[in-house]
């Protein structure tokens, strides 16, 4: 009984065995046919493609405001300058100027108005302007303001004191006053005078 039982599990295994000899010939023979020039098949070299990294979008440049034009004489007929910065033992001074390019007279009487401006344009956090320089500390004392008449063609002139700090002022709003219409004006030397600071102003003062 053993015997039979030995022979009909070796029948079995040759059984298997062939069959596996014949699959592998099978496949063989089927790749023989479907590549006769002996190339594998394309999913036996296919390499993994790389997934290609997506470079983070380049910041856009913060907008700038508009400003008075490079040169001409605007429609209000007055125009703004500013002179360099001038400092000594933290002490800064800068000069903003008026002319009169228009055709009629432009009566004056007292501070300008001016505001800081950062870079986008936006009123710099932290600093005030004052009329007079009595809060900037080793500042001048300013003379009294006195009305007079900005002619055709004139001049005047303000004086801007504060304090260096560590934060960069780009423009300023400008007026003749706080009732007159602001303009920006871009700076070439820009206030180092943020985060917390005050803007000390002098009265306008014609030119000779």
């Amino acid at each position: 009984m053993s015997a039979i039982r030995l022979k009909a599990t070796q029948s079995a295994a040759l059984v298997c065995l062939a069959l596996a000899v014949s699959g592998c010939g099978l496949s063989a023979e089927l790749d023989r046919e479907f590549h006769p020039d002996g190339r594998p098949r394309p999913e036996a070299t296919r390499a993994a493609v790389p997934t290609a990294s997506v470079p983070p979008a380049p910041s856009q440049p913060a907008p700038s405001p508009p400003v008075q034009a490079a040169s001409g004489c605007p429609s209000s007929g007055l125009r703004y300058a500013v002179g360099p910065v001038d400092g000594a033992m933290g002490l800064r001074y800068m000069s903003l100027i008026l002319t009169n390019c228009g055709e009629r007279p432009y009566e004056l009487d007292g501070y300008p108005s001016v505001t800081v401006l950062d870079e986008t344009g936006e009123p710099f956090p932290g600093v005030r302007t004052a009329r007079g320089t009595e809060e900037v500390p080793m500042a001048p004392d300013p003379a009294e303001p006195e009305p007079f008449t900005l002619g055709p063609g004139e001049t005047t002139q303000a004086g801007l004191y504060w304090r260096m700090a560590a934060e960069d002022g780009t423009y300023l709003r400008v007026a003749p006053d706080a009732k007159g219409d602001g303009v920006n004006v871009r700076l070439d030397d820009p206030l180092d005078i943020g985060p917390e600071n005050v803007l000390g102003t002098t009265p306008w003062t014609p030119v000779s």
